[in-house]
């Protein structure tokens, strides 16, 4: 017959803060190891992926890393992937030639009717 094995905490109810694994110890015993939630990768703002260079870990751990792991050296480093970095840049430098095209199409045509 299969030995039992008792809870360790006082929550009797299978929730995701309650996950537990059976482990037999060098003594023999099976003992459960209550086991701490899974981290998820912080996300791209933008497309939704996950950041590369930025660790998986639960909330309160980035406050106990540094700030050079928690982020990226680049604009946007620890909220923007690379290539929605790259279309943001090139969006704000379309619009900036488009006011300047403008504004010379504007000079032009009150140069013309002079």
């Amino acid at each position: 017959m299969a030995q039992r094995v008792t809870l360790r905490k006082r929550t009797p109810y299978n929730t995701t803060s309650n996950r537990r694994r059976v482990v037999k110890t060098p003594g023999g015993k099976l003992v459960y190891h209550h086991l701490k939630k899974l981290a998820t990768a912080p996300k791209c703002g933008d497309c939704g992926i996950a950041l590369p260079g930025v660790p998986a870990l639960r909330p309160r751990q980035y406050a106990t890393i540094s700030k050079t792991k928690k982020t990226v050296r680049r604009a946007y480093g620890g909220s923007r992937c690379g290539d929605c970095t790259k279309s943001r840049i090139l969006r704000a430098f379309l619009v900036e030639e488009a006011k300047i095209v403008k504004k010379v199409i504007k000079s032009q045509e009150k140069a013309g009717r002079k």
